[in-house]
């Protein structure tokens, strides 16, 4: 775009609503899918909507999407007098001389029109409230200390300097003194302050704390606000097949740790704290039984609680110590996602993590209280999460495939596209974002991993599960054995034979190569699922690589002897043996008090007891009993965990939704014949008694009167409906608000531009 020297501001004095009348519908229909709050509910007409895109929520609302450049762009016509009477395009073009690249500056201006933060051509005028949405002066110093230096200055402040520069930070960064006088002490306070650059003088009375301080003060990311173009991200090339491996071995991890949780559960509920989430002691509890720290223990807590594996509710059955309140435990819908594939059980939470309103890193954290945030609290939501999380995503998907980039690098160019997100996303939520995101498989090595972006991208499920399911390991179905009586699987089992040596093995060490132990009670434990002896040497005979150990033939062979000839059934229950003696024995020990054990036979003996409570109490008491069904077959009475049905899904925080291509064009379609509609009624918006009735005669009418300090009477229809009529003193207009002081009240009242039905002066 090119511009004329010299161009009278006057030129261009058209307002937002004659400007937005001017636009194609095209423009129009992209402004409402930008700003999608100014469509609800849906404007009568085109001054309506020129009203509600100057109020100052939807323009602060629509800065967060703004670059830095763009926000600056907002300062400097503010600060040129774009909000009275226009600045010429060539002024800002000097204003930004050096800095950045015409075309980025005409990108931004395009952004900026596009969001009806700014109009016109020749001559630019910036909307009232969009000035409120710049964080930071303009005009300031260019010499700024960078983030090295800042950390080393803040390091060597006394506790007094500091508590200084925090109220500044946390408060407004202008701050009122004698102390900034020439002359005064150099050792007080604030000089010494000036002195290291932590502050600015202003005048003999006024500082001001730099925008990079007050940012390192807040735990923010350090930029530099005055830098115009975005940080360079050094990208580093890797082999897909690389990252790809790296996102499949965290998933192989992250699987494993929830189902350990899931079984934790299972075996013994949660119960959950008065205010909702996990306590102290449970939290302890599940790392130790999952064998992970408690900051991945919150996360993995988050991650199945959003993917309904687990809930909240009256778990069945209960816990042997059942207080009464509610616990955390597997939902019923565990059971059907524990028999899909790996890449199946990622997609499930992956998905879940990506759409989560929470933010599990701020697990394990002092609130404002000095209490630790609770894994599944209230503490943990954050509506903005999933924004979030994609935004961070998406940066890396812009480098392409393969491409890494580090945390630092993200942080840094988050900062700058996003300035205005500062305060709730700095440094460190990028870099617990990106580790949980490697934790989650969608990043490998600080690039984005091809399901991520298959994911990312919203494809189908299909797709995104084939992409992960080619990223992990094949699966073998092959063991090793060891002459220790150890089970090492040198990569990922077949889900048959995952199953199997879970059962006649303990888990010893998870890892890419995962080792277990075969024990005396792991080989009764199969042997109680119903396995024989000669089925658990087929076993190990045809799925071992390695010679099978003779010490193992004898383990199994002695515990098979021994086991089941002890039996019990079903009476209640029954006990029998082929071993007279044996039977005996049990009937004269002190388990058959409890149990109410009575002999029917040298052989049989019953019990009044549940099956499952026999066999616990006789293992309990030393002997090793096998159960049985009606027709003598062992039965598998493992137990299989608590279960809480699943519950209605909390609604999503509602968001101004995005209209779609064809509600646009509908919508364009009625603000087009408001528009004319208004026109043909209102003529030139003077009504017979005089009254203005037009949205932009109205404002202008009331800016007349702000200026020469004139009464009005106002016809007002206020939130509830009710049209009342009152004389006001107008003080200032713009942002679809009048401010004016009224006699009624004694103090000065906010009125909304579109409410107001009439304006007349008042004589």
């Amino acid at each position: 775009m090119t511009d004329t020297e010299g161009v009278d501001p006057a030129a261009e004095t058209e307002s937002l609503a004659a400007w937005l009348t001017a636009r194609t519908d095209a423009e129009l229909a992209e402004l409402l899918r930008l700003r999608p709050d100014l469509a609800v509910p849906p404007p009568a007409h085109l001054a309506v909507l020129a009203a509600r895109a100057e109020q100052r929520a939807s323009v602060l609302r629509a800065a967060d999407e703004l670059t830095v450049l763009e926000l600056t762009v907002i300062g400097i016509l503010s600060q040129e007098g774009g909000r009275e009477r226009g600045v010429p395009r060539a002024a800002l073009t000097a204003a930004v001389a050096g800095r950045a690249p015409v075309r980025s500056v005409d990108k931004a201006l395009k952004a900026l029109r596009d969001r009806a933060l700014v109009w016109g051509a020749k001559v630019l005028r910036v909307t009232p409230a969009a000035q409120d949405a710049v964080t930071w002066r303009v005009d300031a110093p260019r010499d700024a200390l960078t983030a090295a230096e800042i950390e080393s200055a803040l390091a060597e402040l006394s506790d007094t300097e500091r508590r200084l520069l925090t109220t500044l930070a946390t408060s407004s960064p202008i701050g009122r003194t004698r102390d900034a006088a020439p002359g005064t002490d150099p050792e007080r306070p604030v000089q010494r302050l000036l002195a290291r650059r932590l502050l600015n003088w202003i005048d003999e009375q006024t500082v001001e704390l730099p925008y990079q301080v007050g940012q390192a003060l807040r735990g923010e990311t350090v930029s530099d606000p005055a830098a115009l173009t975005p940080p360079p991200i050094r990208a580093t090339k890797l082999k897909v097949a690389d990252v790809n491996a790296a996102a499949g071995g965290e998933v192989l991890e992250l699987v494993r740790h929830c189902e350990d949780l899931i079984a934790a559960l299972g075996a013994q509920p949660a119960a959950t704290l008065k205010a909702g989430g996990l306590g102290v002691r449970e939290t302890k509890r599940l790392a130790k039984a999952v064998g992970v720290d408690e900051a991945r223990l919150g996360l993995l807590a988050e991650v199945l609680a959003a993917a309904d594996l687990i809930g909240r509710g009256t778990p069945d059955p209960l816990p042997a110590a059942d207080t009464g309140d509610d616990y955390w435990a597997p939902t019923v819908a565990v059971d059907s996602w524990q028999t899909t594939t790996p890449a199946q059980r990622w997609h499930v939470l992956a998905q879940a993590w990506l759409d989560l309103p929470r933010r599990p890193w701020v697990v394990g954290m002092r609130d404002e209280h000095g209490k630790p945030i609770a894994a599944l609290s209230e503490e943990v939501r954050a509506t903005g999460a999933p924004r979030d999380r994609r935004f961070v995503l998406g940066l890396l998907a812009e480098l392409g495939t393969g491409q890494g980039a580090t945390a630092s690098e993200v942080a840094a160019t988050v900062a700058w596209r996003r300035p205005r997100w500062s305060a709730r996303f700095g440094a460190d939520a990028v870099r617990h974002t990106l580790a949980e995101a490697a934790t989650l498989g969608l990043v490998g090595r600080g690039a984005l991993s091809s399901p991520g972006r298959s994911l990312l991208h919203d494809a189908p499920a299909e797709s995104a599960v084939a992409e992960m399911a080619a990223s992990l390991p094949a699966p073998i179905d092959y063991v090793l054995l060891q002459a220790d009586l150890t089970v090492v699987a040198p990569g990922p089992l077949t889900p048959e034979l995952q199953e199997q040596i879970a059962l006649v093995a303990d888990l010893e060490s998870a890892g890419a190569a995962t080792t277990y132990r075969i024990g005396e009670s792991s080989v009764r434990r199969a042997l109680d699922a119903g396995l024989s002896a000669s089925e658990l040497h087929t076993l190990f005979a045809t799925r071992s690589r390695t010679p099978v150990p003779q010490s193992l033939t004898y383990l199994i062979d002695d515990v098979a002897r021994r086991h089941g000839r002890l039996r019990a059934g079903v009476a209640a229950s029954f006990v029998r043996c082929e071993d007279p003696a044996l039977l005996a024995e049990v009937l004269a020990s002190p388990v058959a008090e409890p149990l109410a054990l009575r002999a029917l036979a040298p052989t049989v003996a019953i019990s009044q007891a549940p099956l499952a409570e026999v066999l616990d109490q006789l293992r309990t008491a030393g002997f090793v009993p096998a159960g049985e069904d009606s027709s003598g077959a062992i039965v598998d009475l493992r137990p299989r965990g608590s279960r809480v049905m699943r519950r209605r899904a909390r609604p999503a925080p509602r968001m101004p939704a995005v209209p779609t291509a064809e509600q646009l064009e509908t919508l364009v379609r009625q603000l087009r014949a408001g528009q004319r509609a208004a026109s043909a009624t209102r003529g030139d918006g003077v009504r017979s008694d005089g009254s203005r009735a037009s949205g932009a005669a109205t404002v202008a009418l009331l800016q007349l009167a702000a200026r020469v300090h004139r009464s009005v009477s106002i016809g007002y229809v206020d939130a509830q409906g009710v049209a009342t009529e009152r004389i006001v003193d107008p003080v200032s207009v713009g942002g679809g608000q009048l401010d004016a002081f009224d006699p009624a009240a004694g103090a000065v009242r906010r009125f909304t531009l579109h409410r107001i039905t009439s304006v007349n002066l008042v004589d």
